[in-house]
């Protein structure tokens, strides 16, 4: 709106002109908030409330006479209150640049007076000290202006080349760089150890690597060289099955010649022994029978000619057998037996001869017709001249 001013939030407005301000101040002071100001009657100007720096190097002598360059920073600004804004308006107002400029020169002067009552050990280790005190000097004097200071910074301390502070802090330089060694060292030993310590896990780690390795590769290759005896195992046990078979076979077929040798060997050498025993027997049976028949004069015709004809009979009967395929169940007892009955049956025909010619003979003493033993009649004849019996 015409006539209405406002000062920024950093500004105070200053209205000159017309009605005076605070006390004998020459102006209003007119802070975050507007006003009217009537043209031509009133005039306004800005005075800045921003924070503000001077930079201040300054070359001091201390209390032992040594120089140093100090250098600082100072922060300030124009107090908020209105007598603040009022002492820095009517010495700033038009020319604010030099706030900065004086507010240096202070600070150079509180610093040369100070540091000229300190020693440089104290400057150097008690820098805090050294600002407080040169705030708490200049406080005053920076109020009468109308400026009030937020903070002070000791930026540096040079003595050029005297040396001083080099050789001042030689010693803690020198057990700064013990120290450092110490710990340097410590460092490296840590180092050292924490490294061998690594070498060792990993000589472990690989030790352990190579011996599960080791394992497995055994196992592998065990596996794999049962895997490749699998095969010749397997046939090996084939073979093995083959050849107990064979043998098996090879066995019956042994036992099998070995009966049919007995059946076609033995046996009929055992049949044809059986058979020469029983001839034997009956030659000795037809010598015993030619003995009673020598004995008794009887009958020495008739039992002459069945002792001859006797063995005919058996070799007859053996004939037979040696022919026959007789199955023997129970060896040279059985074929015993058989030439045993063969041997039975022709004494059971004799006797039964004899029976029959000694149930002819009582007949005929009976009827009468007895004939002399003694003697032989003109029709009988010896059982040389037939050779034969015939029986049927």
């Amino acid at each position: 709106m015409f006539g209405y001013r406002v000062p920024a939030p950093d500004e105070a407005m200053l209205i000159s002109g017309g009605r005076r301000g605070h006390g004998d101040a020459p102006f209003r002071v007119v802070i975050g908030h507007g006003k009217f100001v009537l043209p031509v009657f009133r005039k306004t100007r800005f005075l800045t409330l921003a924070m503000c720096e001077s930079e201040v190097a300054e070359t001091c002598v201390t209390k032992q006479g040594i120089a140093l360059t100090v250098r600082a920073v100072i922060a300030f600004k124009v107090g908020n209150d209105t007598e603040s804004i009022v002492n820095a308006g009517q010495r700033f107002l038009s020319d604010q640049d030099q706030m900065s400029v004086l507010t240096g020169r202070i600070f150079a002067g509180h610093l040369r007076s100070i540091i000229g009552s300190m020693t440089v050990e104290e400057i150097v280790t008690e820098r805090q000290k050294l600002a407080t005190e040169v705030l708490e000097t200049s406080k005053t004097e920076m109020a009468k202006i109308g400026l009030i200071v937020d903070s002070l910074q000791i930026q540096s301390i040079d003595d050029g080349e005297t040396g001083y502070i080099e050789a001042m802090s030689a010693p803690h330089k020198a057990a700064i760089q013990r120290q450092a060694q110490i710990a340097q060292a410590k460092a490296t030993q840590a180092s050292a150890e924490a490294q061998q310590e690594a070498a060792r896990n990993q000589a472990e780690y690989s030790r352990q690597t190579a011996v599960v390795q080791a394992q497995y590769n055994a196992e592998v290759d065990r596996a794999q060289a049962q895997a490749a005896q699998a095969g010749p195992l397997a046939e090996a046990h084939a073979q093995q099955e083959v050849l107990a078979a064979r043998t098996e076979l090879a066995e019956r077929a042994a036992s099998l010649r070995q009966q049919e040798l007995v059946a076609e060997v033995v046996k009929p050498a055992e049949a044809e022994a059986e058979r020469i025993r029983l001839l034997a027997l009956a030659d000795a049976e037809r010598m015993k029978i030619q003995a009673e028949a020598a004995a008794s004069y009887d009958r020495v015709a008739l039992d002459r000619m069945l002792i001859d004809q006797l063995p005919q009979i058996v070799k007859e009967a053996s004939a037979g057998l040696s022919g026959a395929n007789v199955n023997v169940l129970n060896g040279a007892d059985g074929l015993g037996e058989i030439a045993a009955g063969l041997v039975g049956q022709g004494l059971t025909i004799l006797d039964s001869v004899r029976r029959n010619l000694g149930a002819s003979e009582t007949t005929g003493e009976q009827s009468g017709d007895a004939r002399p033993r003694t003697g032989a009649s003109s029709d009988s004849r010896r059982p040389e001249d037939d050779g034969r019996i015939g029986i049927e």
